[in-house]
């Protein structure tokens, strides 16, 4: 395996020059710099990201912790962020806690006594003073998707306007009925999608429909039982709004089971879009958000805060993407 020294040995120069030429830490002549390159590329050297990062102090290392990632708009974001995270010379840990606060408790804990120079974050809602204390203690916290904590960086949607607008679109189809199945109340996202909700619903002098059941798995099981209890309750329904995909599958399976045609009985949108919606035997409207963009916003959020001057106050950031709305066979 090639070493610094052999580079320095084929382009001619000392080996604290190949380094500067490297790691961009001071001028060096372009004519230099190219032969250093093309002996990089002869040698296929690999320069050593953990050493460095130990002499440095760190070790090019983000953790990412989630609640979920297949079926999920998380396994876009954690592409994203690891995709953004390579081209900077970091790796990604990942942690995925299911939702479960014990897990996510656990996770944060071995992560503390871990060598990894910032964290980005889907949390629970549960481990708040946790997080804030590994804050506290120096490390850089970005939270992704769901703002708990005003105070740390965030890269979010704009959910009130994803709930908004989801009711306004089955509005213009003429829907009155409008069932609200949704996520924990717990967790940002579904609390702000719900205060979207509830303002078009007043707007519009409607009824909030709104069903909850206890479980902790919110996903496509929970879409088809919540469905099911939605259209016992309410013999007028005419839309259901789900909070993710998967919740929609539920919603759709639970509709041909009560032998229910969608569109032309119940229309149904997804708030939470992912790639899935769109395969489905009847393809699902949905918020669609860019969770690749996402994650490579919270990277590079992550990064910045990572390589920041320690000696200055941190800077706390907070970024909002938009979702857009993408019509498809369930409200046509």
């Amino acid at each position: 395996m090639a070493t610094l020294k052999d580079v320095a040995k084929l382009a001619n120069v000392d080996v604290s020059t190949v380094s500067r030429a490297l790691n961009n830490t001071s001028y060096v002549h372009p004519d230099t710099r190219a032969r250093i390159i093309k002996a990089v590329k002869e040698l296929s050297y690999q320069p050593n990201i953990l050493a460095r990062g130990l002499r440095q102090g760190k070790r090019n290392t983000i953790a990412v912790i989630v609640p979920k990632l297949s079926f999920s708009i998380f396994e876009e974001l954690t592409a994203g962020i690891q995709d953004e995270a390579q081209k900077r010379g970091y790796s990604t840990i990942l942690c995925n806690t299911d939702d479960d606060k014990i897990t996510e408790k656990e996770s944060l804990n071995r992560l503390r006594n871990t060598l990894v120079d910032g964290m980005i974050i889907a949390g629970t809602g549960y481990n708040k003073r946790l997080v804030r204390d590994m804050s506290a203690d120096g490390m850089p916290v970005v939270q992704v998707i769901r703002q708990l904590d005003p105070n740390l960086c965030s890269v979010t949607v704009d959910n009130v306007s994803v709930g908004y607008q989801a009711v306004g679109h089955l509005i213009s189809k003429g829907c009155r009925n409008i069932g609200l199945i949704n996520g924990s109340m717990q967790i940002s996202p579904y609390v702000e999608r719900y205060e979207g909700y509830s303002k078009a619903i007043r707007e519009n002098k409607l009824k909030e429909i709104t069903v909850e059941l206890p479980s902790k798995n919110r996903g496509a099981i929970y879409g088809h039982d919540c469905t099911e209890r939605l259209l016992d309750q309410n013999a007028k329904l005419d839309a259901i709004l789900a909070a993710t995909d998967a919740q929609g599958m539920g919603v759709l399976r639970a509709l041909k089971e009560n032998g229910l045609r969608v569109p032309q009985d119940i229309r149904v949108v997804s708030m939470t879009g992912y790639r899935i919606g769109e395969m489905l035997e009847t393809t699902l409207t949905s918020m669609e958000l860019p969770g690749f963009e996402i994650g490579v916003s919270a990277a590079n959020m992550a990064i910045a805060a990572i390589e920041a001057d320690k000696s200055q106050p941190i800077v706390v950031r907070h970024v909002s993407f938009s979702a857009v709305l993408t019509p498809r066979e369930s409200t046509m």
